[in-house]
C-alpha cells in the first residue's frame, strides 16, 4: 500500500507548482458556490468558469489575498483563498472587453428566455 501511495504522490508532485501572487498582479476569479459569484450566475454548461480581471491589494496570510472588486461586485467579500484565483498573463493583442452584469438584491440574475 505504501509502494503505491508513494508512486501517485510522486505523479502529483511532477505536475503541483505552488501559486504566489505580488501585489498589483492581474488575476482571474472562480466562479463557484464558494465565492459567492456562483449564487448570482447559475453554474451552466457554456458560463465562463472565472471572471475578471481584478487587481490584488495585498497578501493577507500565506493563502489568501485581498482585491479590488469592480462596482458591480461590491457585496461580495474582498478576501479570497489561492486555489480561487488563476493569474491573467497580461498580453498587448489581449483587449479585455468589461461584461456588464446586472445583479438583483439577492445575488440572482435576471433570466431573459430566448426562442430558437
Amino acid at each position: 500500500m505504501l509502494t503505491a501511495q508513494s508512486r501517485q504522490k510522486s505523479y502529483a508532485d511532477q505536475r503541483w507548482k505552488p501559486l504566489d501572487f505580488e501585489e498589483g498582479d492581474h488575476v482571474f476569479l472562480k466562479v463557484t458556490l464558494t465565492t459567492g459569484v456562483g449564487r448570482a450566475i447559475k453554474a451552466k454548461k457554456l458560463n465562463p468558469r472565472y471572471i475578471g480581471t481584478f487587481q490584488i491589494l495585498e497578501r493577507v496570510g500565506p493563502v489568501v489575498y485581498r482585491m479590488a472588486p469592480p462596482p458591480h461586485l461590491l457585496n461580495l467579500h474582498d478576501k479570497f483563498h489561492v486555489s480561487q484565483l488563476w493569474k491573467y498573463i497580461p498580453n498587448a493583442s489581449h483587449v479585455l472587453e468589461p461584461e456588464s452584469v446586472q445583479l438583483k438584491e439577492d445575488l440572482t440574475l435576471p433570466v431573459a428566455i430566448v426562442r430558437i
